[in-house]
C-alpha cells in the first residue's frame, strides 16, 4: 500500500507550516495540500473522484448536528445548577450526558477547524471561533497546530506537535534516569488522562509560545479575554462555587475522554511509523490510523471520529459523511481495526520499537534490550 498515492504526498502539507503564510493562505493550502494527497486518475482508484462526494457539507445536516450537540449541552447545565439544590451526586450524574455533547461539540469545533462542516469558507472560521469558547481552545491557533499534526502523523522525524509524545526504544534506552522517570510519569494512564484535561483544555490553550505567529498569538489573546469575560459573568450569576461544581465534571469527562480518543487513533500495536523518505501521506492515514469501532451510541457521540482513517486521507469529509464513505469504498475494508476494548488495553503501550515496527510496553522493551546484546554475542561467536 505505500506509495499507493503518488510520490508527491508527502511534501504536499509541506505548505502548511511556510512561515509568512496568513490564517486565509494556511486554510486555502490545508485543503490544497489535502487533494494533493489524493492520487490521480492513473491510479487503481481514482480517489479524487471517489472521495470528493463525501467532502460537500450539507448546511442542513450541520446544523442539526449543531442543535444535537450545543442546545442539549447548555440544557444539562441549567440542569446541573438547578440540580445542586437537590444533591451533587445528582449533578455529577447528569454531568456524564454533559460531557458527552460536549465532546461531540468539540467534533463539530474540529470539523471547522478543516473546513469541512460548512459549505462557507467564512462560516467555518466564525462558527470554529464561537465553538471554541464552548470548548475553551483559541480556534486559529488550534487549527494550525491541528493541520501540522495532519501533515506530519507518523512521521518519526517529525514528531512533536499536535501528537501525543512518543519515544522509540532506542531513544528512550539513551535517556538519563530523570528522561526515563519524566516519560514515564506523562504516559502513566492517571496522569495523561486524569491530569491530561487541565493541560490540554484549560492551561496549554493559554499560553503564547515564543514560536507562535501573529494571527495565532491574537488568536490566543481573544479567547483568553473572552472566556476571562463569559467566566466571570457565569460566576457572577450562578456564583464561583456553582460555577466549578458544574463545569469541572463535565469538562474533565469530556477531556478524559477526548485524549483517550486522540491516543488510540495513532497508538495501538500494529500502528505505522516511518523516517523521512520512506514516509508517505497515504499510509499514515490507512495504516497509521485506526478505525475504532465503538457501540452506536458512542458513535454518536463521539461524531464517527472513530473512523479516523477516513478523516486522515481526506480531512475535507464532515464527520457525517465519514461511515459512508468507509462502506463504500472497498480499500478501507483492511484497515487496523480496534475495538473499545482494545483502545483501554493500548494504554500499556508505551514505546515504538524500530526493529519488531510495532508498539510496545516498557517491560517489552527491557526485554527487548536484553535480548539484543546477547543476540550480538551469539552471533559473533557462532
Amino acid at each position: 500500500m505505500r506509495g499507493m498515492l503518488g510520490p508527491n504526498v508527502a511534501a504536499a502539507p509541506a505548505a502548511l507550516t511556510s512561515t509568512g503564510a496568513t490564517v486565509r493562505s494556511q486554510e486555502a493550502a490545508w485543503q490544497a495540500a489535502t487533494y494533493s494527497a489524493l492520487p490521480d486518475q492513473s491510479t487503481p482508484i481514482s480517489w479524487s473522484k471517489e472521495l470528493a462526494v463525501y467532502a460537500r457539507p450539507s448546511l442542513p445536516r450541520s446544523i442539526l448536528d449543531l442543535a444535537t450537540s450545543v442546545l442539549p449541552y447548555l440544557a444539562l447545565w441549567v440542569a446541573m445548577y438547578f440540580s445542586l439544590r437537590v444533591s451533587y451526586l445528582l449533578t455529577l450524574a447528569l454531568a456524564v450526558p454533559a460531557a458527552g455533547f460536549l465532546l461531540r461539540t468539540y467534533i463539530m469545533f474540529h470539523d471547522c477547524a478543516h473546513g469541512s462542516f460548512l459549505p462557507s469558507r467564512r462560516g467555518n472560521r466564525y462558527l470554529g471561533t464561537v465553538l471554541g469558547l464552548f470548548v475553551m481552545t483559541p480556534f486559529h491557533c488550534w487549527r494550525h497546530n491541528h493541520a501540522v499534526h495532519h501533515a506530519t502523523a507518523a512521521d518519526l522525524d517529525r514528531r512533536g506537535q499536535g501528537d501525543v509524545p512518543t519515544l522509540t526504544v532506542a531513544e528512550y534506552v539513551g535517556r538519563d534516569r530523570r528522561g526515563r522517570f519524566g516519560y514515564r510519569l506523562f504516559r502513566n494512564p492517571l496522569v495523561m488522562f486524569g491530569l491530561g484535561p487541565l493541560f490540554a483544555m484549560i492551561i496549554g490553550p493559554r499560553i503564547v509560545t515564543s514560536s507562535a505567529r501573529p494571527a495565532q498569538r491574537r488568536s490566543i489573546h481573544a479567547t483568553n479575554i473572552t472566556l476571562a469575560i463569559v467566566v466571570a459573568g457565569l460566576c457572577l450569576l450562578v456564583g464561583w462555587r456553582e460555577y466549578l461544581l458544574i463545569q469541572g465534571p463535565a469538562a474533565m469527562l469530556a477531556g478524559s475522554a477526548g485524549i483517550w480518543l486522540f491516543y488510540v487513533q495513532h497508538q495501538f500495536e500494529d500502528t505505522y511509523w516511518e523516517r523521512g523518505g520512506d514516509w508517505t501521506y497515504s499510509d499514515a492515514g490507512l495504516r497509521g490510523s485506526s478505525f475504532l469501532k465503538l457501540p452506536q451510541p458512542l458513535q454518536w457521540f463521539t461524531g464517527n471520529i472513530g473512523f479516523h482513517h477516513v478523516h486522515h486521507l481526506c480531512a475535507l469529509i464532515p464527520n457525517y459523511n465519514l461511515q459512508r464513505a468507509h462502506e463504500e469504498n472497498d480499500v478501507f475494508a483492511s484497515v487496523p481495526t480496534i475495538t473499545f476494548w482494545d483502545g483501554l488495553r493500548a494504554t500499556r503501550l508505551k514505546l515504538w520499537d524500530e526493529d519488531q515496527r510495532r508498539l510496545v510496553t516498557f517491560a517489552e522493551a527491557r526485554a527487548s534490550v536484553r535480548v539484543a546484546p546477547a543476540a550480538a554475542a551469539h552471533a559473533a561467536t557462532s
